[in-house]
């Protein structure tokens, strides 16, 4: 059986965006091509001369994932934008490889040196003014819980979260609010139900015999997910408004 080639990416770049399988082999069908083909073209018109048809084949079966210059190049042969071909964005790199942006395209945007702002792609930490920010989450198409996500600001969220919940919820309102700007009462009626919730639930374990133990673990699962709770708890009641 032929060996899978790797992908030509070195030791020290960054890792592969997540990249949806499914979404390439359904594309490729979707245009009549066979995997040969594809291949064919990623040798012939983009400069890509290692890749094979059982390349092709590892990434549509998820046992190899295309780099981002492989996956540009991809996107190009299958006619469609990088972000078909990008599962969820997590990281500020990989919003923007969805959006199909070079680095120089955001950092002349958003007012960044280019070095700089590829730093903070490295580091995962954003650095601008609130102009900056905005400029950023435009250009990007940013959520609110992405554009925390991509500046490094979701474990702090997730630990005033978690702390919401467990003690005293009203003293949390002013430092979430600086980290994730909803709305004061609208802020206010997440964490209530957070914390409500939470509360509840340790409470109902308990009394149906569970033991500290498995309250515990429900506790521990309740707290794992509180970020995502967050977000759906602030779509929900941002929508009832």
């Amino acid at each position: 059986m032929a060996a899978v080639p790797r992908s030509t990416a070195r030791p020290n770049h960054p890792p592969p965006p997540p990249f949806n399988a499914p979404a390439a082999r359904r594309l490729r069908a979707a245009l009549g091509m066979g995997p040969e083909h594809v291949a064919h073209t990623l040798r012939a018109s983009y400069g890509l001369p290692y890749v094979t048809p059982h390349l092709v084949v590892a990434w549509e079966r998820g046992s190899a994932a295309p780099s981002s210059p492989e996956l540009t190049a991809l996107a190009g042969v299958l006619w469609c934008s990088p972000a078909e071909l990008i599962g969820r964005p997590r990281t500020l790199r990989e919003h923007r490889i969805a959006r199909g942006l070079a680095p120089e395209d955001v950092a002349r945007t958003v007012g960044h040196e280019l070095q700089a702002y590829l730093r903070m792609e490295e580091t995962g930490q954003w650095r601008g003014t609130d102009r900056q920010s905005a400029a950023l989450a435009e250009l990007l198409a940013l959520s609110l819980a992405d554009f925390v996500a991509v500046t490094g600001r979701e474990d702090r969220l997730a630990e005033l979260l978690r702390s919401a919940a467990t003690t005293r919820w009203q003293a949390y309102v002013r430092p979430i609010a600086k980290l994730a700007p909803v709305d004061r009462r609208l802020l206010e009626r997440v964490l209530q139900r957070l914390h409500t919730d939470y509360q509840g639930q340790m409470a109902a374990t308990l009394s149906w015999g569970g033991g500290t133990g498995d309250a515990g673990d429900d506790g521990r699962d309740f707290l794992d997910r509180i970020v995502e709770q967050f977000w759906t708890a602030v779509e929900e009641y941002g929508g009832s408004r």
